[in-house]
């Protein structure tokens, strides 16, 4: 892994939001995850889900990394898997916006599409039968399982959100999609005082890409309610129009799960104190072709 493109992996930009949270109770500053080289905060979890499964000696031989994403992690797989020589097979939602999927074969991955109505839930079901059918060929990582996800973050997520606001951040807000942000980070502040937020879709037909309805969804093992504080639902259209906001008067093209986090993030800066640190998860960029920036 030295002198490769995955040493730059973590030690993202924390920006402050000065007109979306003019005028409110607390400072909200966003972790803006896009400035990973592959451009989410999947890197995180790809890279320490890759490495653990070679010290463990899964990956030996030609072993083929097979995971189920709705795009993020899938791209972050398939970069690690062509700077270690992996060759990477993903299961998405054939909903999933064209340009991760068209990032995630640019690095070499092969692409198994599923059906769109079953969504995510559909790739772990596909990712799980191809696992059990070949156990000899495949290496089934399963991000929603895999203890390694939420260590990436409480080892470096978590304590780069700590050193960048030197120890004064309170609160600490992400969106549930695997959980293992949300998870991971809170093993790291929740300890130092810092309150944890998780944002869930409001409705389970949400279209927000790599988030997950909990009440509807396939439940991902790492998941743990009493890791948060609080919980806030938000709405497809909030987050949307958050996202559009964030372009327009901060500068900042997020995704839409970058949106929700900030609807929520704002929720909380109105009524407490502090200094709010949101994780924006990827960047806007990846969803050009989707109607997020049509109005």
């Amino acid at each position: 892994m030295r002198g490769t493109i995955l040493e730059r992996i973590g030690g993202t930009p924390l920006v402050p939001l000065r007109k979306v949270a003019r005028g409110l109770r607390a400072e909200v500053w966003a972790k803006l995850e896009s400035a990973n080289p592959g451009g989410s905060v999947k890197d995180r979890a790809a890279l320490w889900m890759t490495i653990a499964a070679e010290d463990d000696g899964l990956l030996d031989g030609d072993r083929t990394i097979l995971d189920a994403t709705s795009g993020n992690t899938g791209v972050a797989l398939a970069m690690c898997g062509a700077v270690l020589g992996h060759p990477v097979e993903l299961t998405m939602p054939d909903k999933v916006a064209v340009e991760r999927k068209r990032m995630a074969a640019a690095f070499g991955a092969t692409i198994v599409l599923t059906d769109p109505l079953e969504g995510t839930d559909g790739a772990i079901r596909e990712a799980r039968r191809l696992a059990a059918e070949e156990p000899a060929r495949y290496t089934y990582l399963d991000q929603y399982s895999n203890p390694a996800n939420p260590l990436a973050h409480r080892l470096t997520t978590g304590p780069e959100v700590w050193e960048q606001t030197a120890g004064r951040v309170t609160h600490f807000v992400a969106g549930v999609g695997t959980s293992g942000t949300v998870v991971g980070v809170s093993a790291a502040l929740r300890p130092k005082g810092v309150r944890i937020v998780a944002a869930q879709p409001a409705e389970a037909f949400h279209g927000i890409e790599g988030w997950k309805h909990m009440a509807s969804a396939l439940r991902p093992v790492i998941w743990d309610e009493s890791a948060a504080d609080a919980h806030v639902a938000v709405a497809t259209e909030d987050a949307i129009a958050m996202a559009r906001r964030l372009a327009r008067e901060e500068g900042l093209l997020v995704g839409p799960s970058g949106g929700a986090a900030v609807v929520a993030a704002l929720g909380v800066a109105r009524t407490e104190p502090g200094r709010i640190v949101v994780l924006i998860a990827d960047g806007g960029e990846r969803y050009l072709s989707t109607p997020l920036f049509e109005e």
